[in-house]
């Protein structure tokens, strides 16, 4: 089980991001803090295992968070939760000792991911992934209608098609390889198939 705290200060995204986790049964949400002094006095008597905060928020921003819990439970991990892409604010959050940064248009499969990953020490901390996370696809909305596939599994969909291994296909995405098998074994079977080769064939049914 992951212990997971929220803080910030919009409280419909936040109450979103609560019930997108809720569906997962190994996480567990600790709480929902409207600003980060609320989120920090929490975890003075409650264990968090992965904390996401924003950074802008009232009382106490996203910063000050990690400077306390990188001070006071150096074992939690952080993970930054930005609706600016900008390079700068992104070396920063790094800086002061956050574990992942995600933006706030990211397909919500990337959040579930960046958490499993953070959570067990694999994230691979990379701008140009973060960048990708909001990408427009022209193919997205047609097949997360379709087949309920997210925008990173049509994107790791059109690199199978394109003769790219699990091991080149994360190197190119900036995720770990494990990443990409679990990416890889949800694709199956949404799509029905049991191999590379049903695969491909698949992807160029769909005109990917």
């Amino acid at each position: 089980m992951i212990r997971i705290a929220i803080a910030d200060d919009h409280t419909l995204f936040a109450k979103g991001i609560e019930g997108l986790l809720e569906e997962h049964p190994e996480f567990e949400i600790r709480g929902v803090f409207a600003n980060g002094q609320e989120l920090v006095d929490f975890t003075q008597d409650h264990e968090v295992d992965v904390v996401l905060t924003d950074l802008n928020m009232p009382v106490l921003d996203g910063f000050g968070v990690l400077d306390h819990i990188r001070k006071e439970h150096p074992e939690t991990k952080v993970i930054v939760l930005s609706m600016y892409d900008e390079e700068k604010i992104f070396k920063e959050s790094i800086d002061k000792g956050a574990d992942g940064f995600i933006l706030k248009d990211a397909d919500p499969d990337e959040l579930v991911f960046t958490i499993h990953e953070v959570y067990e020490g694999r994230h691979v901390i990379n701008f140009d992934r973060i960048i990708e996370q909001a990408r427009p696809n022209a193919f997205y909305d047609s097949f997360r209608d379709k087949y309920k596939l997210s925008r990173r599994e049509v994107q790791i969909i059109t690199l199978v098609k394109d003769g790219f291994t699990n091991k080149e296909i994360a190197k190119k995405l900036g995720l770990s390889q494990n990443t990409i098998e679990t990416h890889r074994k949800n694709i199956h079977h949404k799509l029905g198939v049991n191999s590379r080769v049903e695969l491909v064939n698949k992807a160029y049914e769909m005109n990917l």
